[in-house]
């Protein structure tokens, strides 16, 4: 069996979907439904059974037997950048992770968890999986970078059994992000945009930067899940990887990507923030370096290719 934590979520939900594909549906979704909504991703999906996530904590700590467990794809976390309840995050992301990671070296399973390209900060020291880069912001950054770290003391003491992998998702996009409201893609923001009023709106030049041409390295949810069957499929191979196409795009390319596909609309640049004006990334690219070394080899859609597969499906009804 595989274990997928924040399996009703957006990238979880996603995994859930590719791992059907497979054939596989042998699986046990773990999350928190308080947002019903969020069932929506799982009615089109197969799975063995669902739990909550305080119940499977418990259950973890325990040593409840849940048979022949494969692999966890630990998903689940407070995502929320502006949550700076230091102890309820650290409650949800540090400890929780660190429970399942004990686990998993106990019975050796996989464990396949998602960090965060928000450890790098403002990203004025760079984009490379090294504590000389890492500096976060907020206290979800944070709460990645310290398990993380963690994570790096666990495996320099040796004697691992067990596959550990992390992976650094940058500017995730695609289909089943609806639930996320206002933390959703810029990608869905723009098209919503698009259809309301006809005009995607950006924010003014900052930090340099002209009107629209921050960049951020905008990655398709499908290529993340690749990367992530595929060290599934090579539980041999451990590390803390960078997942983005290796190339910031700016956010006018995103929206004259949305544009194309509508075949009509219009950019229009708004005030930036004053309240983000010296915490806001102006710019990301990651350096997949480490996973090219680590033999992954597939090449990343560009911002062109994934919109266009994203909007096919988000706006012909084929799963949000």
């Amino acid at each position: 069996m595989i274990i997928v934590t924040g399996g009703a979520g957006f990238i979880g939900s996603n995994i859930v979907e590719a791992l059907n594909k497979k054939g596989k549906t042998d699986i046990l979704v773990i999350d928190d439904l308080t947002d019903g909504k969020k069932m929506h991703n799982l009615t089109d999906l197969d799975i063995l059974d669902y739990m909550d996530k305080d119940d499977f904590i418990t259950n973890i700590k325990s040593g409840y037997n849940f048979g022949n467990i494969e692999a966890i794809f630990h998903e689940g976390a407070c995502s929320s950048t502006t949550e700076w309840d230091g102890r309820f995050i650290m409650k949800n992301n540090f400890e929780y992770s660190k429970e399942l990671l004990k686990w998993c070296l106990k019975t050796g399973a996989q464990y396949i968890y998602a960090s965060s390209a928000s450890v790098y900060g403002t990203g004025k020291k760079g984009f490379i999986e090294n504590r000389s880069c890492e500096h976060p912001i907020n206290m979800y950054a944070y709460s990645k970078f310290q398990f993380d770290q963690y994570i790096r003391s666990v495996m320099k003491k040796g004697g691992v059994k067990c596959q550990i992998v992390g992976f650094r998702y940058f500017n995730v996009y695609g289909q089943r992000e609806t639930h996320k409201g206002t933390m959703s893609s810029v990608a869905f923001h723009f098209n919503n945009q698009i259809l309301t009023n006809g005009k995607a709106r950006l924010f003014e030049g900052t930090d340099g930067y002209k009107n629209g041409e921050q960049e951020r390295d905008f990655v398709y949810v499908e290529d993340c899940v690749r990367v992530n069957l595929w060290f599934l499929e090579h539980p041999e191979k451990s590390g803390i990887f960078n997942i983005g196409t290796g190339k910031g795009r700016s956010f006018n390319d995103v929206a004259n990507a949305v544009v194309k596909w509508h075949g009509s609309g219009n950019i229009e640049y708004i005030h930036f923030p004053d309240n983000l004006k010296g915490a806001y990334q102006s710019f990301t690219e990651a350096n997949i370096t480490a996973l090219r070394n680590a033999g992954y080899e597939k090449p990343f859609l560009s911002v062109e290719e994934g919109v266009k597969k994203y909007l096919d499906r988000l706006n012909n009804g084929d799963k949000d």
